[in-house]
């Protein structure tokens, strides 16, 4: 075994590097994008609950001045109330691909943009870090050092804590923009499998499994008889 891709687990290169110490270990990129991702939602929960906290307190002393609204007689939100319900219901939002946005999601990307910098600087560590690995090679590693000096001037606490991640496996990273390893196909089949385990409910036995995941992903086409 000459290279090895996976996640950024503590255990996996200790492992690797024990039992197979000539190999040499990619970061897969799946995984490193997926702590940018998580970075954001960090980011985006961060401006919602300041946002719920000011719309809870405004509503309060809406209520203190004019007594509670009845069941009858409900009071519209608050501006801050709507707002921060536009930043809960944008998660999907901010985690997708760009290419994969619907109409819908494009519009509320937009509004972030105009509504939150700190939301819109998270996102676009995100989609920077994507390109990085959709450059690979020099070109890569050069985008990686410039994300790594801009990450590390961020103000945003989650996105300094990805760069740290980030720079620690930085050797693994740039092997895996050389050698352009990846467990993308790996995480889409384990996806595929997902689903077809939940359209198996009620089957009675495994093996119906089986035979759905292979038929689906299995490779070979099947002449089924009866059918030319």
């Amino acid at each position: 075994m000459s290279d090895r891709s996976a996640d950024a687990a503590h255990w996996i290169a200790s492992t690797v590097t024990q039992r197979a110490p000539q190999a040499i270990l990619c970061a897969d990129p799946f995984h490193i994008v997926a702590w940018a991702t998580d970075a954001i939602d960090t980011v985006r929960r961060q401006e919602w609950r300041a946002l719920k906290a000011l719309a809870d307190t405004e509503r309060a002393e809406q209520d203190r001045r004019v007594g509670r609204p009845t069941a009858d007689d409900p009071k519209p939100e608050t501006p801050r109330q709507d707002l921060a319900r536009e930043f809960k219901n944008a998660r999907y939002s901010l985690l997708k691909n760009p290419d994969n946005l619907t109409q819908d999601q494009s519009l509320t990307l937009k509004w972030i943009t105009a509504s939150s910098p700190r939301l819109h600087e998270a996102y676009a560590f995100k989609e920077k870090l994507r390109i990085v690995f959709q450059a690979r090679g020099k070109q890569g590693k050069r985008i990686l050092d410039a994300w790594i000096k801009e990450a590390g001037r961020s103000t945003l606490e989650p996105i300094q804590k990805l760069c740290k991640s980030v720079v620690r496996i930085r050797a693994s990273i740039e092997a895996s923009l050389e050698h352009g390893l990846s467990q993308g196909l790996i995480e889409s089949t384990n996806t595929k499998i997902r689903l077809f385990t939940r359209m198996a409910f009620g089957f009675h036995t495994p093996q119906a499994l089986i035979a759905l995941v292979m038929l689906n992903l299995g490779g070979p086409t099947l002449t089924l008889p009866g059918r030319t």
